[in-house]
């Protein structure tokens, strides 16, 4: 357990000082978008669980993130900023998970950032490549390094995760899913939020409804929100009281980890929510309300369509 314990630890440690050096690349060379939201996501996971199912796919890990990152960016530079064209982008992500068997689900992310920052410049896949890559080399140093305290055998959670990550093998809760985005762009358009559809609640939602019976934070909705608006409103915080540099971005999501590790609810996309402060333009607290908001919706709609099948189950047992 004390091992457990310890790499557990070194993992947020190394997952934080990872984050610190992406952070400090887009400082030196002032393109915001080298750090990546979701890169916080993908490291915290693949630090801390060097055996698990995104840290066991470095290829997919790297060309999921930038095939996606290069059809948002197609679709911003010929669309914009619209409903359609993030449900476009979400639809071609997901084809491209199920073409390629990927586990990666923090690459729908990648092809939502470009149309919500209105960013079309081809420097954005290439960031995207460059943090990921540098993301799986550092992570065969550090399991050659901790190869020794790595266990070989998982622990009853860890293996509920590995579920949770890799790619759904059957779609019958698609519907319901591409109901939540519909109703999710309807809020944000209805009321000015852009970022009730914050790219990080799509993998939440992605993971929850298509693996409803195993999912850690499907059953654990209060938690949910308050990790994913606390988290958002601390990335704020840090933003606005610190301005953006490597020291506020790590503390930011410190800030998330903690929020998760003391929650006991391991929901790596809540993660990169801390950090889309840094990459939005004169973000301010209407973040973190959007973030609720949305949040919100998704624990809602999910509610009703787990207590439909619930109903429907009965009915035929």
């Amino acid at each position: 357990m004390g091992k457990f314990i310890g790499l557990l630890l070194i993992g947020e440690l190394t997952a934080l000082a990872y984050i610190g050096g992406v952070s400090e690349a887009a400082v030196l060379t002032g393109i915001s978008y080298l750090l990546f939201p979701e890169l916080a996501a993908l490291s915290y996971d693949v630090f801390t669980r060097p055996r698990g199912t995104w840290a066991s796919s470095p290829f997919l890990l790297i060309i999921t993130p930038l095939i996606t990152a290069i059809i948002g960016l197609l679709i911003e530079q010929h669309l914009g900023y619209s409903a359609y064209s993030v449900l476009l982008s979400i639809a071609i992500a997901l084809l491209v998970i199920r073409l390629l068997n990927s586990p990666i689900a923090p690459a729908i992310p990648a092809g939502l950032l470009p149309i919500f920052l209105e960013e079309k410049s081809w420097w954005y896949p290439v960031s995207i490549l460059l943090g990921t890559s540098v993301l799986v080399l550092g992570l065969q140093v550090y399991k050659r390094i901790f190869s020794k305290i790595i266990p070989q055998v998982k622990s009853p959670s860890s293996l509920i995760d590995d579920i949770v990550e890799q790619p759904p093998r059957r779609y019958s809760w698609l519907p319901v899913f591409a109901l939540f985005l519909l109703a999710d762009a309807a809020l944000a358009k209805l009321t000015g939020l852009r970022f009730i559809m914050f790219p990080p609640l799509v993998v939440i939602a992605f993971e929850m409804f298509a693996h409803s019976d195993v999912c850690p934070w499907a059953n654990r909705p209060a938690l949910l929100i308050t990790a994913c608006t606390l988290a958002a409103a601390a990335g704020v915080a840090f933003e606005m009281l610190m301005g953006n540099n490597p020291l506020s971005v790590m503390l930011s999501m410190a800030v998330a980890m903690g929020l998760i590790r003391i929650f006991r609810l391991h929901a790596p996309p809540a993660v990169a929510i801390g950090l889309l402060p840094f990459v939005i333009e004169h973000p301010d607290f209407s973040f973190p309300l959007a973030v609720f908001a949305g949040t919100l919706l998704l624990v809602g709609m999910f509610a009703v369509h787990r207590a439909i099948i619930s109903r429907s189950a009965r009915r035929t047992g």
